[in-house]
């Protein structure tokens, strides 16, 4: 075995000269982006020289032993440079090619993740959305062939696992970062009032995009799941495992690619689990990731604008508790004598005796009989009876046992079955009124009308759609508070009536054509 040191690759951001030492390696990450693999002191100091500002100082003395420490801990490797020697003094003198080593490699694509994730604000990506969109929609065409192609398949779900994954990186970061900016922690205030108007612009917009694409992406799972998606991620596991297996007949070869096809199978199928999770609720009780995402979002506009109007009111000049104080304690010191302070004491924090009792009706009626003035002393003013256990006790409430604690397992039982149930009556008058195309009006309730459910869901989107119809216009169309529905209208005559048979009555109205699309198919919620 070898006696050599173990690597250790992060030591040189604890020593003394740590800046020196990541310069260096600075360089040697830029060489290999180059394509340059090996470099001399002296290229070393001249891109230092070149490039950074601090190190332009540093002699080639320095960076030598910058160079001999790294070594030292792993980072680099010398080699024997022996392109220059023109003497036998040359030859025996010590010269050296360095180059980065594999660990020197991955403790700075470690350092480098480290400092990206600590910087990074985030962004909510509406345009990710729009991409696992339509990669998804690709995804479904594959799924229902008979013989999808493997090299796709792999690619366009390993497309979808990055946009995802960079998705909710950015979702989560966003919203840390956002809730720091809120605190001031990465700010001033007016930087804060700078740019939150673009902030809550654009926050609305990306909750207007997820809730319409959200409702795409998941009729699109929903799709997947119904036409065999484990075939894809199977054929996907498959071509990863002939990738870490080599070909070959025999038997161990044989085994080992089952079991890389089933390691890749179970990464696929969590990468799968992770995405239908983020935009398909499995229950009233465990919303999808996105609806949380959307709820957070919109709780953030509102601190936004709590902060915003605590900041307004404390520029204008509102005074709070700190201020308050400062201002008493110039009273005090303006005060004329003792006497005067004593009474600005008792003005202000009304520190003076006094007995707060509860009276009874009686008592209160004897009061209002006899009306005192405010002046009228204790001893002439109506007799005030007291309960003798408040005398005794100071309290009304005989002392026992506490009250035991109620049982709401069958209430909340009670609660999960009225919101399930409601969730399957929306879901069915969702379903009642979508339209296969544009109809007209008096044709979509049918020669039955139209169930309660139904009827008021109607009016909802209904009322949805001529809210945005513009004076003098005729056509208008409209997506629900929830971006489940989109209902489109035109209309036909003012002049023509049409009636609506429900079972609260008739609904009158102008002949329209209309058309209700469903985005959110029953079952599945974004």
């Amino acid at each position: 075995m070898s006696d050599a040191p173990p690597p250790q690759p992060f030591a040189y951001l604890q020593a003394p000269n740590a800046p020196l030492y990541g310069q260096v390696l600075a360089v040697f990450a830029q060489a290999r982006e180059r394509f340059i693999v090996h470099l001399r002191p002296e290229d070393v100091a001249a891109e230092l020289r070149r490039g950074a500002g601090g190190m332009a100082a540093a002699s080639i003395e320095a960076v030598g032993g910058a160079l001999e420490k790294l070594v030292e801990w792993g980072n680099l490797r010398a080699d024997a440079d022996t392109g220059r020697v023109t003497s036998v003094e040359d030859f025996h003198r010590a010269r050296y090619l360095y180059q980065l080593t594999r660990h020197g490699q991955a403790a700075l694509r470690a350092v480098g993740v480290y400092e990206q994730a600590l910087g990074r604000r985030g962004q909510l990506q509406s345009v990710a959305l729009a991409d696992i969109a339509e990669q998804l929609g690709s995804l479904l065409v594959l799924a229902r062939a008979a013989d999808p192609d493997p090299a796709k398949t792999h690619l366009l779900l390993l497309q979808i696992a990055e946009r995802f994954g960079s998705l909710a990186d950015n979702a989560q970061a966003f919203m840390a970062s956002l809730r720091r900016t809120i605190d001031f922690q990465d700010g001033d205030e007016e930087a804060f009032i700078a740019y939150k108007d673009r902030l809550v612009e654009y926050i609305e917009r990306f909750i207007a995009d997820l809730a319409g694409r959200g409702a795409q992406i998941a009729d699109l799972l929903t799709r997947l799941n119904a036409a065999g998606v484990e075939r894809l991620l199977l054929t996907a596991g498959q071509r990863e495992a002939g990738d870490a297996v080599p070909d070959s007949d025999e038997p161990e070869a044989e085994q080992a690619r089952a079991q890389a096809t089933r390691a890749a199978l179970i990464v696929w199928e969590n990468r799968w689990r992770g995405l239908a999770d983020w935009f398909l609720s499995r229950s009233t009780r465990q919303p999808s990731q996105a609806k949380l995402l959307r709820g957070a979002a919109v709780s953030a506009i509102t601190s936004l604008v709590n902060t915003v109007a605590a900041l307004n009111e404390r520029h204008g000049g509102r005074s709070d508790r700190s201020a308050d104080f400062r201002a008493l304690a110039r009273f005090f010191a303006q005060a004329p004598d003792d006497a005067a302070a004593h009474r600005l004491w008792r003005a202000a924090f009304a520190l003076t005796p006094a007995r707060h009792l509860t009276v009874d009706a009686a008592t209160e009626a004897a009061w209002q009989d006899a009306d005192p003035a405010a002046t009228t002393p204790w001893a002439e003013a109506p007799p005030l009876e007291i309960s003798p256990r408040l005398r005794e006790t100071g309290s009304y409430e005989r002392r026992g046992m506490p009250t035991r604690v109620a049982d709401r397992t069958a209430a909340r039982q009670v609660l999960a079955e009225q919101v399930e149930l409601e969730a399957a009556q929306t879901a069915a008058a969702r379903a009642r009124l979508a339209t296969d195309g544009p109809m007209l009006l008096s044709e979509l309730a049918g020669p039955d009308g139209l169930d309660p459910h139904a009827f008021r869901l109607f009016l909802a989107v209904l009322g949805d759609a001529l809210s945005t119809r513009m004076p003098g216009e005729s056509e208008s169309s409209a997506l629900t508070g929830d971006g489940t529905m989109e209902v489109r209208l035109k209309l036909v005559d003012p002049d023509t009536a049409v009636e609506i048979p429900t079972a609260d009555g008739v609904l009158r109205g102008p002949e329209h054509i209309i058309e209700i699309i469903d985005l959110a198919p029953t079952g599945t919620a974004a």
